[in-house]
């Protein structure tokens, strides 16, 4: 049954059962793309766990490695221990296997949006979902990873996004992403209107969005190097501590700057292809925008993440970082 699940979540429709059982659990199809699995026992001391990817529906890595871990679950190989959420975000990009059909999902996840249309309906929707889950399970801790890939190559090809919230991201976190093979983690500087930051601003969960490789089709994905994100994602859902390992190995980076396309003559002044964190040297022109002028970095060396000159006006069009040391 829950092996249909994207295919019921991509035809728009639930089946005409929308609660079942399986080994260590129970199933319930609340909308499309939006699946609650509570456990027959959940340990003490087990997170109330969201799962979700395709915010993007071009970034298939993440739906592949959730239908992995949920035919693990289905066929009692992992023994649910946690209540978990999982969501496939946008449904229509996903078939169409677009970014995103009229706007950009991950930048609505806010309580003031107002705008109409099908992806802030569906932002709202997610939204709902998120409250409801949570108010579900208040006494236990909350926790969401939001999966996505990256539209480029990047010198850390797994890296972590931090958001920016009042709530302090707990100590274990960092061992359990490193022992899941992530190589960088980006601290952001301000509120960002993205799914994970809505979980940790509204609701206080510990909560990332991870980046996982790039962006590929269906069936050419390297899944093979996500599988310690599978083990991380399995030990949650059985309620059980995850994998820890030293941060060593991990390169931490402060967001020092939002490069914001303010006009429709924008560009950026470095190659399309340029990978994520990708090191520019003081006095470099990164950008020009008939708006606010040209950009150049300053003093001290600027890293880029997330460069992409196509985005609406207004939006934002890279991410500048430094280091950590």
């Amino acid at each position: 049954m829950l092996g249909q699940w994207l295919d019921w979540s991509l035809d728009g429709q639930l089946p005409t059962a929308n609660q079942g059982v399986f080994a260590s659990g129970t199933y319930h199809l609340h909308a499309p793309g939006i699946l609650e699995l509570s456990p027959n026992t959940a340990r003490e001391g087990a997170h109330a766990c969201i799962f979700s990817a395709a915010i993007h529906g071009n970034e298939t890595a993440p739906v592949e490695l959730i239908g992995e871990w949920l035919s693990g679950v289905e066929a009692g190989s992992i023994s649910l221990g946690a209540p978990v959420l999982v969501i496939l975000g946008n449904l229509p990009a996903l078939k169409a296997q677009q970014r995103f059909l009229t706007t950009n999902l991950n930048r609505l996840f806010s309580r003031e949006l107002t705008a109409k249309g099908e992806e802030p309906d569906r932002a709202r929707e997610l939204m709902a979902a998120v409250d409801g889950f949570y108010a579900r399970h208040a006494g236990r801790p909350k926790l969401h990873y939001d999966l996505h890939t990256a539209i480029r190559d990047s010198r850390y090809p797994r890296f972590v996004v931090e958001p920016f919230t009042e709530t302090s991201t707990a100590a274990e976190q960092w061992g359990w992403l490193a022992a899941a093979a992530m190589q960088a983690v980006l601290h952001q500087h301000q509120h960002s209107w993205t799914f994970s930051h809505y979980s940790k601003h509204y609701h206080g969960a510990q909560a990332f969005t991870f980046e996982l490789g790039r962006v590929a089709p269906f069936g050419h994905n390297d899944m093979a190097s996500l599988q310690p994100m599978r083990t991380l994602l399995t030990a949650l859902s059985e309620g059980r501590t995850p994998p820890n390992q030293p941060t060593t190995q991990m390169q931490f980076f402060q967001v020092q700057h939002e490069l914001m396309r303010h006009s429709e003559e924008f560009t950026l002044c470095f190659a399309e292809d340029t990978a994520n964190f990708s090191c520019f040297e003081p006095g470099t022109l990164l950008a020009r925008d008939a708006k606010a002028g040209e950009f150049r970095v300053g003093d001290t060396p600027l890293y880029v993440v997330f460069p992409n000159a196509q985005v609406e006006v207004g939006a934002r069009a890279a991410l500048l970082v430094a280091p950590i040391v």
